[in-house]
């Protein structure tokens, strides 16, 4: 029922316009933002809201494998669609119409909530860009495991065939923008299960929120000097 201790760091990737280290335990991951700026291929421009793309890679020496993972394979592609779409829901695209943002998140170290903690650098690196947004998009994930509800799986739990379920959700609003389940589970253990993966959310929104905070401070006392 306990979260693995979170991490995080911004304004950690000089060139970018905004960027962020988040880790969930021994799971680490970086993100980088740029934009608001001019559409590349104008075929692609919007008239009436931004463009958001995003690219999501994992590291070679991230996981204990040295299998290499080809740039491009299809897991990758879905990480980076349910990114893109979970910050598109959250972002105030329609203020910066006819304008791209590239979201890049790249995990350094796996072990389990990849998925949770990409979402968490990249909401941290949109607020350190300084992006429009509804709200904080936060995520987390729960599983159900030996007739036991988890939170915030790790490796070894991820992988030990229970079902999993990753949530994304803004916290203010109290909306979901991210359901994702692996597997099938009873209404009543899901109700569980959904109910411990959003109180993850909300203390992901704490923390983070918390991270900003003493970044703003941080600003302010280097002004003063």
């Amino acid at each position: 029922m306990e979260m693995r201790q979170l991490r995080a760091e911004i304004g950690t990737v000089s060139r970018a316009d905004g960027s962020a280290v988040f880790e969930m335990g021994n799971t680490k991951v970086i993100a980088a933002v740029y934009g608001p700026r001019e559409v590349q291929h104008r075929s692609q421009q919007q008239n009436d809201k931004a463009l958001i793309r995003c690219e999501y890679t994992m590291a070679n020496f991230s996981t204990g494998d040295r299998m290499r993972k080809p740039k491009g394979d299809r897991r990758s592609t879905e990480i980076s669609l349910v990114i893109r779409q979970t910050m598109e829901a959250c972002i105030l695209t329609h203020l910066m119409p006819r304008s791209q943002i590239d979201i890049f998140v790249q995990v350094l170290q796996a072990d389990g909530g990849t998925r949770s903690a990409c979402i968490n650098a990249a909401t941290l690196a949109l607020a350190d860009a300084g992006i429009p947004m509804r709200d904080l998009v936060t995520s987390c994930s729960a599983g159900f495991l030996n007739s036991t509800p988890l939170l915030d799986l790790n490796y070894v739990e991820d992988s030990a065939g229970g079902p999993d379920v990753t949530v994304g959700i803004l916290p203010k609003l109290d909306k979901v923008t991210l359901l994702q389940m692996d597997a099938k589970l009873p209404m009543d253990i899901f109700e569980n299960v959904m109910q411990l993966a959003t109180e993850g959310c909300k203390a992901v929104a704490n923390y983070i929120r918390e991270v900003l905070i003493e970044n703003t401070k941080e600003l302010e006392n280097r002004r003063g000097l």
